[in-house]
């Protein structure tokens, strides 16, 4: 039986006891996967997504999930810190390779604070939140020296990262704050639909090689973890469906739905792989595997006969009659709209949580914090991150997680919040690719009963100008913790 390290009463930070047997957990975050890439959640899909199924029906899935953005690096944050990320600087899109560090040095990840009870911990993949390169006497990025600030100083004790988005620059490994291989050559740029940015190429950079190095690097990992006394934290951000898309060979033609549809199967393999390198381990009953999505799929929802990315895989749309990558649900990636951030959300825990289970109850990315605090069986005294409520005991059978109301955010700061069966968007448009786009606040408002009107076709805020006022407080009020 494992037991954590003694961590308990370190300068009175912690309080309560741990479980007899802590899970290993291993977060497994895709990137831009829609909510209809996987069959277990459309059953239409012609894409088969069997591991990512078996993995659904070994626990719980929740189908009302959502991403707390609509795009990647703020989803990063609150993940990572079960707090919205527009409480940071970043108020609207996301960083490039380059950006500057936007994790808070005061605040804690969870990787810092699953560290101090005891876990070993890692990253392996995305990381997207800023890093610190090192610079020259001509003030140019010096890759050949350590970074001063990244997933290492923040609570990973192990970590195998890439700097961002895999079409962003620099295209590097960093392994544990080093770069990997020397940075001697020069990406161009790539169009459609392995589009690319112009930017610096270390030696040992694969674009299509990338996803089967970072699995190969998670799996071992997991090998290696699992031979040790102390349970493990394993955040595995995924580099795909996300442009470039660029499926490894094997893969390459299978779908029958062009490189994207192609990828999705990879990404599923990868599900695989995790599975397989549990089991092997023989440890797979006693870890907490969570899966999800970053936020929704770049695909836009072309009609029937239009051209599609199954004809001209230059295009970035799917014709319904082949696939629909954000299901029923309105919009593209980056929108406010709910294909924008509601995502796949599956959790696993064969030894706590009962199989074949479907919550309703409405989530988000902020909430794995807490919940993660919770399946470890501690309590802290300081105070948890302010927008992260456990659903831990919906896990488990206890009770249907009813959490305050969810802020959705779209890439141009556009907010929605989410109460019930209610949504309310402050704004005139999608706040991200899909036209119109609006700005936020503009003084267009949109309200839509969810459980009556998933695609939000309806817009009904004259009809309830009293839930329109209550639920413009509410926003209020939440904003105002910032």
């Amino acid at each position: 039986m494992r037991v954590l390290l003694s961590f308990l009463g370190l300068m009175g930070l912690f309080i309560g006891m741990a479980v007899a047997d802590p899970p290993n957990i291993v977060v497994i975050l895709a990137d831009d996967l829609g909510y209809g890439d996987v069959q277990a959640l459309n059953p239409d899909s012609s894409i088969k997504t069997p591991h990512m199924d078996a993995l659904a029906d070994s626990g719980m899935t929740f189908t009302d999930a959502h991403s707390n953005s609509a795009v990647c690096t703020p989803t990063r944050y609150g993940l990572l810190m079960g707090r919205y990320c527009w409480r940071t600087r970043l108020k609207s899109g996301v960083q490039n390779g380059y950006g500057p560090p936007l994790i808070e040095s005061e605040r804690d990840t969870i990787a810092e604070t699953l560290a101090g009870l005891g876990y070993s911990t890692a990253i392996v993949g995305k990381w997207h939140l800023g890093l610190s390169f090192a610079k020259n006497s001509q003030g140019e990025n010096d890759y050949t020296l350590p970074l001063s600030n990244g997933a290492h100083t923040h609570g990973f004790q192990e970590s195998l990262i890439i700097p961002a988005s895999l079409d962003f620059p620099p295209y590097v490994y960093i392994r544990d704050g080093q770069v990997t291989a020397p940075v001697t050559r020069k990406q161009d740029k790539k169009s459609n639909p392995r589009f690319l940015r112009e930017g610096p190429l270390a030696e040992d950079f694969d674009f299509e090689g990338c996803l089967d190095r970072l699995t190969d690097e998670a799996t071992g990992y997991i090998a290696k973890a699992a031979k040790k006394e102390n349970p493990f934290f394993l955040y595995f951000p995924l580099t795909a469906p996300h442009k470039p898309v660029w499926p490894a060979k094997r893969f390459q033609g299978k779908s029958g739905l062009g490189p994207y549809g192609d990828f999705v199967l990879q990404v599923d393999d990868v599900v695989g792989r995790v599975t397989k390198a549990l089991n092997d381990a023989g440890i797979r009953e006693n870890t907490l595997v969570i899966f999800t999505s970053d936020n929704g799929s770049f695909m836009y929802r072309r009609k029937p006969g239009e051209d599609d990315h199954v004809k001209d895989d230059t295009i970035q749309a799917y014709s319904t009659d082949h696939h629909q990558a954000n299901y029923i649900y309105r919009g593209t990636k980056a929108d406010v709209w709910e294909a924008g951030h509601r995502v796949p959300f599956f959790v696993s825990w064969p030894e706590r949580i009962e199989a074949k289970q479907q919550s309703k109850s409405t989530i988000t990315h902020t909430d794995i914090y807490s919940t993660l605090m919770d399946a470890t069986g501690f309590r802290t005294i300081r105070d948890r991150p302010e927008d992260s409520v456990s659903f831990m005991n919906t896990l488990i059978g206890h009770s249907i997680t009813i959490r305050p109301p969810v802020v959705n955010h779209s890439a141009n700061g556009t907010f929605a919040l989410r109460d019930g069966e209610w949504k309310l968007v402050f704004s005139s448009g999608s706040g991200g690719r899909q036209n119109p786009k609006g700005k936020p606040f503009d003084g267009g408002l949109g309200l839509f009963n969810l459980n009556t009107d998933p695609s939000e076709t309806k817009n009904v805020a004259d009809s309830y100008p009293e839930r329109v006022k209550a639920m413009t407080a509410q926003l209020a009020a939440i904003r105002g913790k910032d």
